[in-house]
């Protein structure tokens, strides 16, 4: 909770009688904010909920269309559940007070001091989705993460951690299998542990390698699925790694030769810089957001937005503003997206690239 009191150190004045403005103003500012975007709205899809949570089913698909004979019938196929995964929503609040005699003593100039807590206090609302989202995935080689307080599940289907080395596919009466989302090798360095050099080579291999591996993803049947990679995201704390892929992605001809190469890199690619992901070694993420999008894969489900209440206590006379919100996120599948570490030794539950 936070309280503004005349007494506090960061508030020199008193405030007008603003009730009913601060609260308009949220309302107002959660409006305009809806459509500036931001992490939650690059990176996840974001559905509306009338439920406690949602759940998200896996199932195969129906495989080739088969050869039938003149006046022959055709041969019956099915679609059966092989996974599913629930997301539950969770209620985040927040809430902050204007003393009964900061009311009383206001002076009219602090009145846009005023409307401007109130528009942080919006801003407050969407900086906690999309610092969720930012969270969950730098978290997700766990099975969870704490955000706010609150448990917040980073399992997928298949109830491994969305970044595992383990994956299954298939399921029921069908074949299953294992696939890898998380990889670690010569990412953007070569050379042994300690004496590693950048090289630009280096990554573009690796970013096409990367990109193979998740076009080769399985589906529950075990057909390759066959999408294209096309959003790089890159950890927050590293201006070198930053440059280079920006480089690369950015330039026509490959770099660090003198063969005027094409580079296949150039035009393919999106670039989200996730600001809190500070790693303490050199990664990345890439992703494809039509998988993203057809398989569920990155998933933020709005049950409640924010919904502000105000009243003045009967026992102090201090003047409350109250936002709640309700929402649910998590990973459906993980044929989406690959995370890849820089290095020259095995990492954790990931395998070699």
């Amino acid at each position: 909770m936070i309280i503004y009191s005349k007494n506090s150190t960061v508030n020199n004045a008193a405030f007008g009688k603003i009730q009913l403005p601060i609260k308009m103003v949220i309302e107002n500012e959660s409006d305009l904010l809806s459509k500036k975007g931001g992490i939650r709205d690059w990176l996840f899809n974001v559905e509306k909920s009338n439920k406690f949570g949602e759940t998200i089913v896996t199932q195969n698909e129906f495989g080739i269309f088969k050869y039938a004979a003149e006046g022959s019938g055709a041969e019956s196929d099915t679609v059966s559940e092989t996974q599913n995964k629930f997301i539950e929503h969770v209620q985040f609040m927040k809430e902050f007070v204007v003393t009964a005699e900061m009311v009383e003593d206001c002076n009219y100039g602090l009145a846009i001091d005023a409307k401007r807590r109130a528009e942080n206090f919006a801003r407050a609302y969407y900086k906690t989705m999309n610092r969720l989202c930012e969270v969950a995935l730098m978290n997700a080689t766990a099975d969870g993460c704490l955000f706010g307080g609150a448990e917040i599940d980073l399992t997928t289907a298949d109830k491994l951690p969305l970044f595992s080395n383990a994956h299954v596919w298939g399921g029921g009466s069908g074949t299953r299998g294992t696939q890898s989302n998380y990889f670690w090798g010569d990412i953007f360095s070569t050379g042994a542990e300690g004496s590693r050099s950048f090289s630009t080579e280096t990554f573009e291999e690796s970013l096409a390698a990367l990109s193979v591996k998740l076009r080769n993803m399985k589906d529950e049947n075990g057909d390759v699925l066959g999408y294209t990679a096309d959003t790089i995201i890159l950890p927050g704390n590293n201006a070198k790694i930053e440059q280079m892929v920006k480089k690369i992605c950015g330039s026509e001809g490959s770099l660090g030769n003198g063969y005027n190469d094409i580079n296949l890199h150039y035009g393919n690619w999106n670039i989200i810089v996730l600001p809190n992901w500070r790693p303490d070694d050199n990664r990345l993420m890439i992703m494809s957001s039509e998988a993203n999008k057809n398989l569920s894969g990155n998933m933020f489900f709005n049950r409640i937005p924010l919904t502000v209440s105000n009243w003045v206590d009967n026992h102090t006379g201090n003047y409350y503003w109250n936002g709640r919100c309700r929402f649910g996120i998590g990973f459906g599948s993980y044929k989406h997206i690959i995370l890849a570490v820089d290095s020259p030794v095995a990492v954790g539950t990931s395998t070699q690239l």
